[in-house]
Formats: structure tokens, C-alpha cells, sequence
């Protein structure tokens, strides 16, 4: 492995790279206009937002219309849309930072924007003509239309390819006629723009279309189920769509014949960093509340944010939210460096965004993963904090529970995102893209060399931490290509060790981000840096024990031993931490500052 990056990263490097800390961007880096539209975002979220909860809370799907029309109006909906379809143009950070600031409140309104910006849209704006983006663009960016996007089945939800919608050539030829039912629709109850899939007479794979629901010739052909009753996000409209004999017109195939399923595959890849930033800013507002309520709460005479089960709760919700707006932020960056410098090289704006994106879909279900998991154990300790009253819908955590457990469902299930995002890399790794069999074979020598005994100078700040995640790399290295030697192509089959190798994945990009943040903008006495610290323990600790799964459910004999030995090794503090210390750090401060 190397020992720092000379080159612009690509997709996966980071785990046989070591980034420096200076190579990263954070959340600290964002310009003063970007500030400019949290603040407003924020804002308009506080005012209108927070105080309707019960209203949200009891499915008036008109308040979530209401709201992303005011947020059409401020430009919020049009923020990734190009100036000449009559959007904001901004760059891929800046649609994070919207996505994160809008998501937070409400889950029924996450949702439907997400729904609407992301999936409702992009495939139009990636994919669309020249005369599909005049025609349908300006409307969604307005918000004066809404978006949906019509892909799982009753018969296919993981496995897309295998709808059974139907469309055919009318005899004329002018028209395709669209038959099949589809589920789990958000937006269907007010949307008027509709992308949709379906297979072209016996072809192979899917197809996308795309129409206005007001310019159908028959509004019958396209009719719908009743709302659907949800654990959560209860104002967002959730519908089955039916197509009846449905005619659309040919020119609103979308991209090219057979080519449905890559376009559904691209706007998830989006989806899913864009999933990981809907769920910031509900980390931080469940957080907060739940650090206001301990702060207030008396128990034995005291307020229960005096106590070390409770501060340890809030040090360790405080350290997820550092992390993730640390992988999210860093990785939002370099698929936006990523697409300038594909433009810069000829590249169309529309082919490089994609490319882009395509070229971070590891990071993408990285993130996808461990952030919607994170908030959702978040929202689960907020209920534990409040205790009784967190059972209560008098309170808003049950809500919060609630609404953040479909995170870990939609865009692809966190299973599903855990294996794709090994799958990616060893794919990328079979076609030369990225090269993990020279380090993955320089593991196996060292494992068979004599270790060194010399204690390294580590009083360089962070310096100890990055030295542990460079070993950490080396971990997954270790277990995922002995597993690769081992089953070869039948590996996709190993998903019980797919899933502990995704596991050691994501935790090491999720700790070398904090870390490299830390280090990049905080000082040794930083509580950021007792949160970059904190987190790596606990993810040395989660390594450990995929890692050790994985050893002892597939190796046996002298290469079960070298490997644990290994293992050993490679999770090795020289200085180990004291736990304690840093969540009784973090907890001070954010005890004493009320909110996160």
C-alpha cells in the first residue's frame, strides 16, 4: 500500500491509498453562499415544518403539496436542475447540503422531496432529449409539477429487470399502449410527471418513459390504489399506479430501448448519497431534543444529563453525526471534482454527472448503509433518553423512530447496498480498475515476515489513528482476497462473507473521514477530535469481529492461525485510548451547549 495519494482518487482507492487529511473536503469548507442556503432552508424548515407535526402526523398529504410548493418557490427544488431548464445549476456539494437541510423535520416531507428531486427528476435531466428536458424540466424545478418514479412491482422489488409491465407499438406506430401495475409510488397521489419502466413487447431487459399524467389522451389509462397505511412518513402519498391501455407517445421513450435498467441503477446510485444526506440534519434534530429533554428532566433531584448512562448516549449520537458528515460531505466532493474534471476533458455535463456517480457507487452504498443505520439507532436511543415520554406521540422521538426506519429500506435494502458494495469493488478490481491483488499479495508476505517490535513515534497529531487505519485496510484486504482465492467466481454466492467484508468496509471509510476531518480542521483537544478517536475504537472493535466471522467460517488449519495472528496485529493500539475520558469529553460539551 502506499504510503499518500499522488493522483485524484478513484472510486474505492481509498483502501489502498491514505489520503491526506489536506485531500479531503468537510463540512467546515462550505462558501458563504452555500451558508447562505442552509440558513434559508433552515429557517424556512423551523417555521414552517416543525410546528405541524401532528398534522404531518395524521396524514394531511395537502400539508406535504403545501410544502414543496413553498420549497419550489425558493428555488430549493430546482437547486441540481441547469439555469436553461430553469433550475439553479448548482454543483453536486450544494444539492447535498439542500437535500440535508430540507430532510431533517419530517420524514413525510424528506420523502416526498426526495422522491421529487432525485428519483422524479434526474432521470429526465440524465437521460431525457433535448426536447423531453425543455418539455418537462422547468415545471419540476418550479415545483409547480411534482415527480414520481414508477419502478418496483408486486413481483419485483430488488430485482428490477423482472417486471412484468408491458408496453407495445400501437398499429399506427405513433404510440406505445402501457399495461402493469406498480407499488410503493411516493408522490403518486399529487405527481404529474411520471418516469416509469416496462419491457417493449419479449425484450430482455426494461425500458423508461416518461409523461405528464395531465396530457394523457385517456385520464382513465392510468388510474391508482387508495393510500397505503405506513409505520412512518404518514403524509407522504404512497400509491399503487395502474396503466390501462395507457398511450404514450413514442418520443417519450426515455434514453434508449432496453436500456431501463441502467437508468434505474444511476438514479439509485444518486439516490443513495442523497439518502445518506436526508438523514444529517434528522441526526442532529433528534440529537438535540434529546440533549434539551436530559438537560430538563429531573430525577433523584438532579437533571438526568448528570448521569454516565445517559452522557454516554449522548456521546456516542453526537460521535455518529460527526461521522457522518464526514463520509457524506468528503464523498460529495470528490463525485463533484470528479465531474468537473471529466467536463474539463470534453466530457457533456449530462455523461459526466453520471460517470461521476457511477465512479463513487461504492462510496455511495457506503453511505446509504451506515448513516440510514445510524439514524435509526439514533432515533432508538432518543426514545431511551426520554424514556417513558419517548413511547409517547405527545413527543416527537416515537415519530422520529418512525419515520427513519424506511431510510434503511428504500433505494436499494441496506443488505442489498452492504453486498453490491463489495460486488462493485471486486468488479472493479477484475477489470483492471482498481488494483487490490498486488496489496491484497502483499498482506500475505507480511503476514509470513516477522513483525517489527520497534514502538513508532506517534506525537504527531492523529498520527497514531491514521497508522491504525492504514492497518485496518489491510484487514479487509486479508479476509476479502483469501475469501476471493477461495470461492473465485462463486464468491457473489458467499453472501453471509460479503456481508462481514461490507461491514469492515464501511467502517473504514466512515473512521478514516472523521479522522482525516479532525485532523484537517480541529486541534488534540478538540472535542471533534475525542469524537474522531471515539469512533475509530469502536470501529477497530466491529472489525475485529466481522474480520474474525469471516477467518473462522472459512479458513482452517495454519492459515485460520496466520490470519487471526494477523488480525491481531493489524487491530493493534500502541496507545490505547481512554474510552471513558473521551465520551465523558464529548458529553460535557454537548451538555453544556444544549444541542448538537
Amino acid at each position: 500500500m502506499s504510503d499518500t495519494i499522488k493522483k485524484k482518487l478513484v472510486g474505492g482507492e481509498f483502501l489502498i491509498t491514505d489520503t491526506p487529511a489536506a485531500e479531503i473536503f468537510t463540512l467546515e469548507e462550505i462558501t458563504e453562499e452555500q451558508k447562505m442556503l442552509r440558513d434559508s432552508i433552515k429557517e424556512f424548515i423551523d417555521k414552517e415544518v416543525v410546528p405541524k407535526r401532528e398534522r404531518f402526523e395524521n396524514k394531511d398529504y395537502a400539508l406535504t403539496e403545501e410544502m414543496m410548493r413553498k420549497l419550489g418557490e425558493m428555488g430549493v427544488l430546482g437547486i441540481a436542475v441547469p439555469e436553461e431548464y430553469g433550475g439553479l445549476g448548482m454543483d453536486f456539494v450544494t444539492t447535498m447540503l439542500a437535500c440535508d437541510m430540507a430532510s431533517g423535520a419530517n420524514g413525510s416531507l424528506a420523502t416526498a422531496y426526495g422522491a421529487h428531486t432525485g428519483i422524479g427528476t434526474l432521470p429526465i435531466l440524465l437521460y431525457g432529449t433535448e426536447e423531453q428536458k425543455k418539455k418537462y424540466l422547468p415545471d419540476l424545478a418550479a415545483g409547480t409539477k411534482f415527480g414520481a418514479y414508477c419502478l418496483t412491482e408486486p413481483d419485483a422489488g430488488s430485482d428490477a429487470n423482472s417486471g412484468k409491465t408491458k408496453a407495445r407499438l400501437s398499429e399506427d406506430g405513433k404510440h406505445y399502449i402501457i399495461n402493469g401495475q406498480k407499488m410503493w409510488i411516493s408522490n403518486a397521489g399529487f405527481a404529474d410527471t411520471f418516469t416509469f419502466f416496462a419491457k417493449i413487447d419479449d425484450d430482455k431487459n426494461i425500458t423508461g418513459f416518461v409523461i405528464n399524467r395531465s396530457e394523457l389522451e385517456n385520464p382513465e389509462s392510468m388510474t391508482f390504489g387508495e393510500e397505503e397505511h405506513k409505520l412512518g412518513i404518514r403524509s407522504s402519498s404512497t400509491r399503487q399506479v395502474f396503466f390501462n391501455d395507457m398511450k404514450v407517445p413514442v418520443e417519450n421513450l426515455l434514453g434508449e430501448r432496453n436500456n431501463g435498467f441502467k437508468i434505474a441503477l444511476n438514479a439509485l446510485n444518486v439516490g443513495r448519497i442523497k439518502l445518506a444526506a436526508a438523514n444529517l440534519d434528522g441526526q442532529r434534530r433528534i440529537t438535540s431534543l434529546a440533549i434539551n429533554y436530559a438537560n430538563e428532566r429531573k430525577q433523584f433531584g438532579v437533571a438526568i444529563s448528570t448521569f454516565g448512562a445517559i452522557r454516554k448516549k449522548i456521546a456516542e449520537m453526537a460521535t455518529g453525526i460527526f461521522v457522518s458528515e464526514a463520509g457524506s460531505y468528503r464523498a460529495a466532493k470528490d463525485i463533484q471534482d470528479k465531474i468537473e474534471e471529466l467536463v474539463a476533458g470534453g466530457m457533456n455535463h449530462q455523461k459526466a454527472e453520471l460517470r461521476g456517480v457511477e465512479e463513487f457507487a461504492v462510496e455511495c452504498s457506503i453511505l446509504k448503509v451506515f448513516v440510514s443505520d445510524l439514524t435509526q439507532l439514533t432515533a432508538d436511543e432518543g426514545i431511551q433518553i426520554y424514556g417513558g415520554m419517548g413511547f409517547s406521540e405527545d413527543a416527537p422521538m416515537e415519530q422520529a423512530w418512525r419515520d427513519s426506519r424506511i431510510a434503511r429500506i428504500y433505494e436499494g435494502t441496506n443488505e442489498i447496498n452492504r453486498l453490491l458494495a463489495v460486488g462493485m469493488l471486486i468488479k472493479k478490481a477484475m477489470k483492471g480498475e482498481l488494483d487490490l491483488l498486488k496489496p491484497a499479495m502483499a498482506i500475505g508476505k507480511e503476514l509470513m515476515g516477522i513483525p517489527s517490535f520497534e514502538v513508532p513515534d506517534y506525537s504527531e497529531f492523529m498520527s497514531e489513528e491514521k497508522a491504525i487505519i492504514h492497518n485496518l485496510k489491510k484487514v479487509f484486504l486479508m479476509v476479502s482476497g483469501a475469501a476471493l482465492q477461495k470461492y473465485m467466481m462463486d464468491i457473489e454466492k458467499q453472501q453471509h462473507l460479503l456481508l462481514n467484508a461490507s461491514e469492515i468496509l464501511n467502517q473504514i471509510y466512515m473512521a478514516e473521514s472523521a479522522v482525516l476531518r479532525a485532523e484537517k480542521h480541529f486541534s488534540p483537544d478538540s472535542v471533534e477530535a475525542a469524537m474522531a478517536q471515539l469512533n475509530l475504537y469502536k470501529a477497530v472493535e466491529k472489525i475485529i469481529v466481522a474480520a474474525k466471522e469471516g477467518i473462522v467460517s472459512f479458513a482452517e488449519g495454519d492459515e485460520q492461525r496466520m490470519m487471526l495472528s494477523g488480525l491481531r496485529r493489524f487491530t493493534k493500539y500502541t496507545n490505547m485510548p481512554n474510552v471513558v475520558a473521551l465520551t465523558e469529553r464529548i458529553a460535557a460539551h454537548f451538555v453544556e451547549k444544549n444541542a448538537y
